[in-house]
């Protein structure tokens, strides 16, 4: 068995098309009018009730019982890139867990929940630039170091 994709119901799929390709980058895999997919294994399904044939009220926005990850090299300029969408909706504000990752959380046009992280290779470029060692930072994280090299030499 092979895992193929995510299917994100969605209201208007030139709308959300836009909004995946602007925001994250993302790159068209396929296009078949009401269904579109990215090479990153993410698609878009306009009238999904169609689809897995339930009726449409059943299709909820904001379930709030999953999320779609992306993480980001340059976290800061991403944030900057975040404001010119002044209508998202956020879950709170950016965050930073204890094992150092900064995130933020918000909900794309059809009430999915997006998290962007910062890359975790760039999290432990920023510790060790500010004078962390490989130890210290193990520690933080809660990874072994050889798993902390593994990560910055891949």
């Amino acid at each position: 068995m092979k895992y193929i994709c995510t299917v994100l119901s969605v209201s208007d799929i030139n709308a959300a098309r836009k909004f995946y390709e602007d925001l994250f980058g993302l790159e068209l895999y396929q296009d078949y009018g009401i269904n579109i997919s990215f090479t990153c294994g993410l698609a878009l399904q306009q009238d999904f009730d169609w689809l897995v044939n339930i009726p449409k009220e059943k299709i909820l926005k904001k379930s709030n019982n999953a999320e779609v990850v992306f993480e980001e090299q340059d976290f800061d300029r991403f944030l900057d890139k975040l404001k010119k969408y002044p209508h998202i909706e956020y879950l709170g504000e950016m965050v930073e867990h204890s094992w150092g990752q900064r995130v933020i959380r918000f909900y794309d046009l059809d009430g999915h929940i997006i998290e962007v992280g910062e890359d975790m290779k760039m999290v432990i470029q920023r510790f060790l630039t500010s004078g962390m060692t490989m130890e210290e930072i193990s520690a933080k994280m809660d990874v072994s170091i050889s798993d902390l090299t593994k990560l910055l030499n891949s």
